[in-house]
């Protein structure tokens, strides 16, 4: 079975999805990539999707559910290189990926991505500060 290979970067995980993701595929992704949050702690998983040109709505379902995850375990999302037609796609389709964050490329989603830990490390620095 074909796999998507999951990048460690520091603190991040990256993806970056080359193929047409078929069901099957898409659904190892989900789950390698949640797996790989949770076992690596990562604080955060940018998605470089500038390769892909159709995304139907169960794609959109996966893309949102891996973001959702992610959340979960404390991991922050980002959807990066997305084509203008794709994201007409996912409007029209009624997935708006709401709550996803996206950026133009990897190196803005990695900024974001770092903005993002920045400001959390921050709010718990203070909340360790009103707890003594």
């Amino acid at each position: 079975m074909d796999k998507i290979p999951i990048l460690k970067i520091g603190h991040f995980l990256m993806v970056a999805i080359q193929v047409d993701l078929y069901d099957r595929l898409a659904l190892g992704l989900e789950s390698d990539l949640v797996q790989a949050v949770s076992k690596t702690g990562a604080k955060g998983v940018l998605i470089d999707i500038s390769s892909v040109s159709i995304v139907d709505s169960f794609m959109g379902r996966i893309l949102g559910n891996i973001a959702g995850m992610s959340k979960i375990l404390d991991a922050e999302t980002v959807i990066v290189g997305m084509q203008p037609a794709v994201a007409i796609t996912l409007v029209e389709l009624g997935l708006p990926l709401k709550g996803v964050q996206t950026a133009l490329n990897v190196e803005k989603g990695m900024e974001l991505l770092q903005k993002k830990i920045q400001i959390t490390e921050e709010e718990e620095i203070e909340d360790d500060s009103t707890l003594q």
